[in-house]
């Protein structure tokens, strides 16, 4: 967007750093940060297109949960700008709402901007229809870990026969050891995009009470146990992955 900023939001000393939220400041500079911070966005992005062009029957549903500025959404509606679809994108954030409703109206396929809905809202009250796919991207590490599970097994329940799931998180590791060693080179990536060890540390401050990760095998075991007969790590890049679980058809 052509008023998105660079992320300077913890480029100077703060005497109290505030909880972690998705604000104005936050939304207003959003892209930058994602691609500085997040190894491998832009490429779990363009999959989901893929997956939606491999998965979705023509007039199916798709909801890209957790938003922002609708990346997610964008790239399944340039990919499939032929095929019949509808699609729900929900994000808490009015700021994030705002934005992915401007980023899909410059930049969206004229033809699709009927078939996309953008809902300002809380996924844990939402009430689903049925869908033939599911975007969950780095939005379930910001949710009360006890409230996880209870919304994977929504979310397949709304998920029709064939349906996929695309939930992208970052990760934590056991033992310790590789925990640590992950943890250093992902400071080492962002400090390679030019984020400076003040900005790494007041920033990791405002999220430690806000985004609690979860290892990858909770993440499978919760999966199997909402009912996904199919799910496996189709991607990962140091502390970042994404999984693909599919419904049986």
């Amino acid at each position: 967007m052509k008023d998105a900023q660079q992320d300077h939001i913890y480029a100077t000393p703060q005497e109290r750093i505030s909880r972690f939220s998705f604000d104005e400041r936050v939304a207003r500079c959003f892209p930058d940060m994602i691609n500085r911070s997040v190894p491998g966005y832009a490429q779990i992005t363009a999959m989901c297109a893929l997956f939606a062009e491999r998965h979705l029957r023509p007039g199916a549903h798709i909801y890209d949960l957790g938003c922002s500025h609708g990346a997610a959404s964008l790239a399944i509606c340039e990919r499939l700008a032929e095929r019949p679809f509808t699609l729900t994108a929900v994000d808490l954030s009015p700021a994030m709402v705002a934005r992915a409703r401007a980023n899909l109206a410059a930049h969206c396929p004229a033809a699709r901007l009927d078939d996309v809905e953008l809902i300002e809202g809380d996924i844990l009250a939402l009430e689903y229809r049925t869908a033939g796919m599911i975007v969950l991207n780095f939005t379930l590490q910001f949710l009360p870990p006890e409230r996880r599970a209870e919304l994977l097994e929504r979310l397949f329940d709304a998920l029709e026969p064939g349906g996929v799931l695309v939930l992208s998180e970052k990760v934590r590791f056991e033992p310790e050891a590789v925990e640590r060693e992950i943890f250093d080179l992902h400071h080492d990536f962002k400090r390679a995009n030019g984020y400076s060890q003040l900005e790494i540390s007041q920033k990791r401050s405002a999220l430690e009470e806000v985004m609690l990760t979860d290892t990858l095998e909770i993440h499978h075991q919760r999966l199997e146990e909402a009912g996904f007969a199919r799910h496996f790590t189709w991607f990962q890049y140091l502390n970042f992955a994404s999984i693909l679980a599919l419904k049986a058809s």
